[in-house]
């Protein structure tokens, strides 16, 4: 059964940085487009950043030149930089695959931008 764990949130000031870190399970990480995703309260779930198989990344507008998608196959790790963080990034993150597997979505880990 695949399963995703992420890591790394927690409450930053604004203008600071995270590191995410999501470790798969279940599945040949390798072969996945993988991505991370967020949801804030009253929000919708949305896709911020892809690192494809073949080593493409694609950003949200609302993140492009501050987040920085990131994987190990080796490790079977993806990671997301988060810098010059803001209020608006507070929201729940979680990684999945592109398209995501709807019945694989782990617990996320909560990212806070608060002064």
């Amino acid at each position: 059964q695949v399963r995703f764990v992420e890591s790394g949130g927690g409450l930053v000031q604004p203008g600071g940085s995270l590191r995410l870190s999501c470790a798969p399970s279940g599945i040949i990480f390798s072969i996945y487009h993988m991505g991370w995703y967020r949801q804030a309260p009253g929000k919708q779930r949305e896709l911020v950043a892809t690192f494809t198989r073949d080593g493409i990344t694609n950003y949200a507008d609302s993140v492009k030149g501050r987040f920085t998608i990131s994987r190990d196959n080796a490790k079977n790790t993806v990671y997301l930089q988060m810098s010059s963080l803001e209020p608006d990034d507070t929201a729940g993150y979680y990684c999945n695959t592109v398209p995501p597997r709807s019945s694989a979505w782990g617990q996320g880990t909560q990212v806070t931008v608060s002064s």
